[in-house]
């Protein structure tokens, strides 16, 4: 069992639950890698925040492209986020919004290593 706080010490709340219980059954080389992976992939809920602020200042909808949500971005530019309500709501919201992102991540990640590393009780002695 990899020890969560060793590999990620950034992490916090329940992004560190969830993370520990996908972490789990890895050993060490497999939790160093997945973390390796997840830190380059994350988004830090600070940042979300400050470009959250700069959408409600300014330019609208930047964080929605940081997540990931083109098409929301899209819109919260040509509606001035959606007439600051949305802009708002998020500001609320900003850590739902980065954790939400990032449990997306997680899982892409390990899908991705799993592909690429199978682990030996996958039934087929680890061959692929």
């Amino acid at each position: 069992m990899a020890n969560v706080l060793r590999h990620l010490p950034e992490l916090e709340g329940m992004e560190l639950g969830y993370i520990q219980g996908l972490m789990k059954n890895m050993d060490d080389d497999q939790a160093s890698l997945f973390a390796q992976v997840y830190r380059a992939r994350r988004k830090d809920a600070q940042m979300i925040l400050i470009l959250t602020l700069i959408g409600f200042f300014g330019f609208a909808g930047l964080h929605r492209f940081i997540l990931g949500q083109i098409g929301l971005g899209i819109l919260y530019i040509l509606t001035v986020g959606l007439c600051f309500i949305g802009t708002i709501v998020d500001l609320v919201n900003y850590k739902s919004l980065a954790y939400e992102y990032n449990v997306k991540m997680a899982h892409e990640t390990l899908a991705m290593l799993s592909n690429q590393y199978p682990s030996p009780m996958d039934g087929n002695g680890g061959n692929a």
